[in-house]
């Protein structure tokens, strides 16, 4: 009798379990935390989604590898020192270093700024050498990732710009701490995601 009782249980009413499964209070869990951990979980998978697409596509005889543009590598480490910034912000912040945030905010988003240019001017220097999108399955990937990418950055810079308004409004830095702290990490996330996408572009 008991195991049918087992059997004919509902997991999903049961309370508390959710909370212990990876070993994180959710209901303790600030709701912006918690929403980027999705939304990081959601982009994790439509990129790997994407490698593995690229990884099969490029076994076709078709395929034809355009040059890698020298600046893709400055680009890189643009996005290294604005990783680099925001993680300085979110340390002051942590700290009470009131200057220290607005550094590293300032920087961060004019570092991320720079790199989007970047990731234009290499665009343009495709274009005028004729790889276009649609001559050969590897210059769409190309196009594809670049801006898939830069569009997640986009996103980034709409969160950091609303942090660096209300740093400069003189809200207090205790309300801000996890506004900081957000960008930063997802900062770090865009800076992986993209040292995976550019090795895999060398590769190939």
């Amino acid at each position: 009798m008991s195991i049918f009782r087992a059997l004919m249980e509902k997991p999903w009413t049961t309370e508390g379990v959710v909370d212990d499964v990876y070993g994180v209070d959710l209901k303790s869990l600030p709701t912006p935390k918690f929403g980027l951990r999705v939304f990081l979980v959601v982009a994790t998978v439509v990129f790997s989604l994407i490698v593995v697409t690229y990884a099969d596509r490029m076994l076709v005889p078709d395929w034809r590898s355009l040059p890698i543009p020298l600046v893709l590598w400055l680009n890189t480490a643009v996005l290294i020192l604005s990783s680099i910034a925001l993680q300085w912000a979110r340390v002051s912040a942590d700290r009470g270093r009131v200057d220290g945030v607005k550094s590293g905010l300032l920087l961060g988003g004019g570092f991320a700024f720079v790199f989007l240019v970047g990731q234009l001017v290499a665009w343009r220097q495709l274009i005028d050498l004729g790889y276009f999108a649609a001559t050969n399955p590897a210059n769409a990937f190309f196009y594809l990732i670049t801006a898939l990418h830069g569009l997640h950055l986009l996103g980034g810079l709409v969160a950091w710009a609303r942090t660096s308004a209300k740093l400069r409004r003189g809200v207090a830095l205790d309300k801000l701490r996890l506004s900081v702290e957000l960008c930063a990490i997802y900062w770090h996330f865009l800076l992986v995601i993209w040292l995976v996408l550019f090795g895999l572009l060398l590769l190939t």
